[in-house]
């Protein structure tokens, strides 16, 4: 990496109060709505929120209970877990916001493949995951934190490290 966009990157990472509070945002957002639609599809495996049971044709589900599950207990606690790092500025935060940015966006290609079908919610959730899974690298990038460490260590010449 170029040493003026690290020194950037670095200089940005001064402040970082922005990218925690973002994060917080997007993983509440997702959270909330993980919650209440993995809690919907758990109070009505068959036809939670409308949405008919043949959409799970070609899945390994016979019903919405698993997928609720998954999406309450992941996505929606994992992410409400994630914002309160955020808020907190937890030193494991960036581990945190990655892995659940990460699950996101896993859900949602894994999602669309069950279901053969793409709808702009599923790209809206996979933006968010994807922002999330950025601005986590920041965090781990600023702290010097393993992965990103070894962007930050290969930027340096040998008489540097």
């Amino acid at each position: 990496m170029p040493s003026a966009l690290r020194r950037t990157i670095i200089d940005q990472g001064k402040n970082m109060k922005t990218t925690y509070i973002i994060l917080a945002v997007l993983h509440f957002f997702v959270g909330i709505g993980a919650l209440f639609g993995g809690g919907a599809a758990l109070l009505n495996p068959v036809d939670p929120l409308g949405f008919p049971i043949e959409m799970l044709a070609g899945s390994p589900f016979s019903n919405f209970f698993i997928p609720g599950l998954i999406l309450f207990t992941m996505i929606g606690l994992g992410s409400l877990f994630a914002g309160v790092t955020a808020l907190l500025r937890n030193n494991l935060q960036g581990y945190f916001s990655s892995i659940t940015s990460w699950a996101l966006m896993i859900w949602i290609i894994v999602q669309c493949l069950m279901i053969n079908t793409v709808a702009f919610a599923h790209v809206l959730y996979f933006l968010i995951g994807l922002a999330g899974a950025v601005l986590a690298f920041r965090i781990l990038y600023v702290r010097q934190q393993f992965p990103a460490n070894l962007f930050y260590l290969s930027s340096k010449k040998p008489d540097q490290l």
